[in-house]
């Protein structure tokens, strides 16, 4: 049986390294286009003391991005967006995918702005509250983005058409669904990103305070 203080104390030694302890040798541009890939030389200390020799990685350089679920508390719906997606070109299923309003940051905009901003461009939809959930690295082995989620809460009356910006090629499409429908689309493996599979579970959690604080 493990013992607590053992646990406590083991979490207590492990190694706090931060970007001091990495030595960037060289960054150069490999590719410039909607998003930017560059390689990257580096050396980092070791966990067992002394340091690394050169290491080689590209990383994928992105702004960081917003993710929002919008839900009605009074109707217990949700809002999502349909649109093609060019990593999902080889799907077995559809390129098109449902997910949750999502943008990127641009600079000088919080991450809260960002969240209004992309909810009335992708769903024309009102944002009355916005509780901050998560912020984290989709994946850090090779991309600099960092998301941040929110869960929005709005009045769904009368979502839905297709919505989007014409100069960046947007056409999106918004789906209200109650709770229950979209919850039986995540266990069917219909809603497959990040995005959308932490922000569910997270309301699944906090649902029912949601509506009684609603």
């Amino acid at each position: 049986m493990t013992d607590n203080h053992d646990s406590g104390r083991d979490a207590a030694r492990l190694p706090s390294f931060s970007g001091t302890d990495v030595e960037l040798n060289e960054r150069r541009c490999l590719h410039q286009g909607f998003f930017r890939l560059d390689e990257v030389h580096l050396r980092h200390r070791l966990f067992e003391g002394g340091w690394s020799g050169t290491v080689v990685r590209e990383v994928h350089v992105r702004h960081d991005a917003v993710g929002v679920l919008l839900y009605d508390v009074e109707r217990d719906c949700v809002v999502l967006v349909e649109q093609i997606r060019a990593g999902a070109l080889d799907d077995p299923e559809s390129p098109w995918k449902l997910e949750i309003v999502a943008g990127l940051v641009e600079e000088g905009e919080s991450a809260a702005e960002v969240a209004r901003r992309e909810a009335m461009e992708e769903a024309g939809c009102e944002v009355i509250d916005l509780v901050e959930l998560h912020t984290y690295y989709p994946s850090p082995g090779a991309c600099s983005e960092r998301v941040t989620l929110f869960c929005a809460l709005v009045d769904c009356d009368g979502l839905g058409g297709v919505h989007g910006l014409d100069e960046e090629h947007e056409d999106i499409r918004v789906h209200v669904l109650p709770f229950h429908q979209a919850w039986e689309l995540l266990q069917a493996g219909r809603l497959d990103n990040a995005m959308c599979l932490i922000a569910f579970y997270w309301l699944a959690a906090e649902r029912a305070s949601l509506r009684a604080r609603g």
